[in-house]
């Protein structure tokens, strides 16, 4: 996109910041907040930032395109406090998008969510039913319903996003979100620490890791091609989180073994297994990753590898 006018949810956050700093080269973005889950110190100072909540009544929405990232992000989230899940998740995207519209901009680009899929081994198209086992899930699907009134009714671009697994590691935007942040970079920080990283149950879950770079990309390539509808952004290949802590302890030169422990989330409701099927937006759009998933984990371990080759001998 070039010289255009963007507004951010959720843009000081981990996704937000990445997309937000990526198009203000070459655009006017906005980034609103409220700092919950993001902070400014993530925004470059070519972007706008508004410390506002989605659920205020003056956004700036007299923008070309939206893109909708702000929520509460997890399971624990939701169940501590259903109602303000449903608020902020649900409440504001409607609120965000109808101010939107009221201003006159016509194409908003969401987050919805690949949990909905439950646990899938095999690549999970758009089009196979779904079902919601936490409030979490749930507020995501009622973005995408309201999602397609706002198409119906008003004739509104409006396309949801399923990501899978997004990372990027403490070296990029992660680190604000602590224990909200990809497992990935959470497991990255405890081995270059030497500190055993917890692994729920036996480690053999798996899931669909997208680089945060691959994200931004398609959610840029989302507001170009206006689509609406709903679409996933996945690489289409899956990795378990034993796998993961062995690529880090080679890339780190590092042999700490993981502590296995109870899963705290219900395993009737717990996502074990993700992959995306990414063919609708490749088709749409022709996006497709670049990251592939070694370069990946060498980029989550730079920040510790570099480190290293920097520390004085002892």
């Amino acid at each position: 996109m070039l010289d255009k006018r963007i507004l951010v949810t959720g843009g000081a956050g981990f996704i937000g910041s990445n997309f937000a700093n990526t198009l203000a080269d070459d655009n006017d973005v906005i980034a609103v907040d409220s700092g919950y889950l993001g902070t400014p110190e993530n925004l470059n100072d070519d972007v706008e930032y508004r410390n506002q909540s989605v659920l205020d009544d003056d956004l700036p929405t007299d923008v070309d395109v939206v893109v909708h990232l702000a929520a509460l992000s997890s399971y624990a989230m939701h169940e501590d406090d259903p109602t303000k899940g449903a608020r902020v998740n649900v409440e504001g995207f409607v609120n965000t998008v109808d101010q939107a519209r009221q201003d006159g901009c016509d194409t908003v680009v969401y987050a919805t969510t690949s949990s909905i899929y439950g646990s899938r081994t095999e690549p999970s198209p758009e089009d196979m039913p779904v079902e919601t086992n936490t409030g979490y899930e749930a507020s995501k699907l009622a973005r995408e319903r309201y999602g397609e009134y706002f198409a119906n009714h008003y004739d509104m671009n409006m396309a949801g996003l399923r990501f899978f697994s997004v990372y990027q590691g403490y070296g990029g935007a992660e680190e604000h979100k602590g224990e909200y942040a990809n497992v990935i970079a959470q497991f990255a920080d405890d081995i270059a620490h030497g500190t055993r990283p917890k692994l729920y149950g036996d480690g053999e879950q798996t899931r669909d890791f997208t680089h945060v770079s691959d994200i931004v990309r398609g959610i840029e390539q989302t507001a170009e091609h206006e689509l609406t509808g709903i679409y996933n952004l996945g690489t289409g290949e899956r990795y378990s989180f034993n796998t993961v802590v062995e690529m880090i302890n080679d890339e780190l030169g590092t042999d700490v073994a993981p502590a296995y422990v109870e899963n705290p989330i219900p395993e009737d409701v717990y996502v074990h297994d993700t992959c995306a099927d990414a063919t609708k937006i490749q088709e749409a759009t022709g996006w497709t990753p670049q990251i592939d998933f070694q370069t990946g984990i060498e980029r989550v371990c730079r920040q510790y590898t570099e480190q290293q080759s920097t520390s004085p001998p002892n």
